[in-house]
């Protein structure tokens, strides 16, 4: 999930619809304009409270709708993760951790990142 540039991972036992709307409504808002592809998983999400649901189906080849509505910063996120996780030659050890260092990384600007790294080193020294 992102907002306001913010990503919230988590590795889910399944991917069942009421597995996933019960993580969406722990956390995020309820008021919220929820912005997804078409995937069975969000089906449903009106009916567990959220008004705004609005879906791009990359299927029909959509990458936004007619209003400007994108999921672009969530895509351009797991390409980062890709990215970075292929280095490891797949991670099958200590997956999620390596999933909650790559929501860390994306989340901090390059000099304050920068600046968290310097101070773990400090205390690791």
């Amino acid at each position: 999930m992102k907002e306001k540039g913010q990503v919230f991972t988590r590795i889910i036992p399944n991917c069942k619809r009421r597995t996933l709307h019960a993580v969406m409504k722990r956390k995020i808002d309820i008021t919220s304009t929820i912005y997804s592809d078409s995937w069975r998983g969000y089906t449903g999400l009106v009916d567990v409270g959220y008004d705004k649901h609005l879906r791009i189906n990359h299927t029909k080849d959509e990458f936004s709708n007619k209003r400007g509505t994108h999921i672009n910063g969530i895509e351009s996120f797991w390409s980062f993760c890709k990215r970075r996780l292929v280095k490891f030659n797949g991670v099958k050890k200590n997956f999620p951790l390596h999933l909650k260092e790559c929501e860390w990384r994306w989340s901090k600007a390059p000099s304050i990142l920068y600046k968290d790294l310097l101070q773990i080193v400090k205390v690791l020294v």
